[in-house]
């Protein structure tokens, strides 16, 4: 009987991870994926712009905001990418 409930606990843990609630994507998996027309209507959204992943870090300089972290929305925008650091429309 205690197996049972061990088995029953697990699958549930289990079953609640493959559904997202546990996922460290589910942020990203919520955002509508959108090619914004410049800069400035993206940073009405995301002040500090889109970061391609978390580990990049801006070389212009200091910035005022962080940046957004998604892949998906990074590649959408990435024409507005000028100085190529894999942040769009940072400010």
């Amino acid at each position: 009987m205690k197996r049972f409930f061990v088995f029953l606990l697990a699958f549930g843990l289990a079953l609640s991870f493959s559904y997202g609630s546990g996922s460290p994507n589910a942020a990203e998996a919520k955002t509508k994926i959108v090619a914004f027309k410049n800069c400035k209507a993206m940073n009405k959204l995301y002040k500090g712009g889109v970061a391609r992943s978390s580990k990049v870090r801006n070389k212009g300089g200091k910035t005022h905001f962080k940046p957004f972290v998604s892949k998906a929305l990074y590649d959408a925008n990435k024409s507005r990418d000028r100085d190529k650091d894999l942040i769009a429309c940072e400010r």
